[in-house]
């Protein structure tokens, strides 16, 4: 068995409507898939299942919860040794510490297009940063703006398939993650 991290692009079903972690673990238990534990309820999933192919996962469980829930949700999966490579190879550890909710990974289903973070810094303001590792996009948000156009910018159509976690949320996935390997 291996275990894995799966994140949900979103929780909402409608207005008014939000995915119940307790429903979105039984959805994983009729899967098969074992042990499925959440982590706030924001949609992250934790669970182990045979070793096999991560876009596979991703696809089964995506049909799960369109027929669960009735509606289409992103599903982006990694693997616990992949996730604790992510969490490892955050490149503002300093920010992460002093104020782990400004920072951010936008995690993606394929790699971000090369460039990508580049062309984002656009968006950030002055006190904002952008880096990719791995094909991943983290972001270092802005304490002294309530908005930031970096939010908007680090979409599907511009990045392609991809959700984002605060580094408090990464790291606590890690830390239940590498207790399972």
């Amino acid at each position: 068995m291996r275990t894995y991290v799966a994140l949900l692009y979103s929780i909402i079903l409608g207005e008014g409507r939000r995915v119940v972690m307790a429903d979105l673990k039984a959805m994983a238990e009729e899967l098969g898939l074992k042990n499925p534990r959440t982590l706030v309820a924001t949609g992250n999933l934790v669970f182990e299942a045979p070793a096999t192919n991560v876009a596979d996962l991703e696809q089964r469980l995506e049909a799960a919860f369109e027929k669960t829930f009735g509606r289409h949700v992103d599903i982006i999966v990694r693997c616990a040794e992949d996730w604790l490579k992510l969490a490892a190879g955050n490149p503002f550890p300093d920010e992460s510490a002093e104020a782990g909710d400004q920072v951010a990974v936008r995690v993606m289903r394929k790699p971000a297009p090369m460039g990508a973070a580049a062309a984002l810094l656009a968006y950030a303001a002055k006190d904002e940063k952008v880096f990719s590792v791995g094909g991943d996009i983290w972001v270092v948000f802005s304490r002294e703006r309530p908005s930031s156009r970096l939010l908007a910018a680090t979409s599907h159509k511009r990045l392609g398939v991809g959700t984002s976690r605060n580094w408090n949320t990464v790291r606590k996935l890690a830390e239940m993650v590498g207790s399972r390997q």
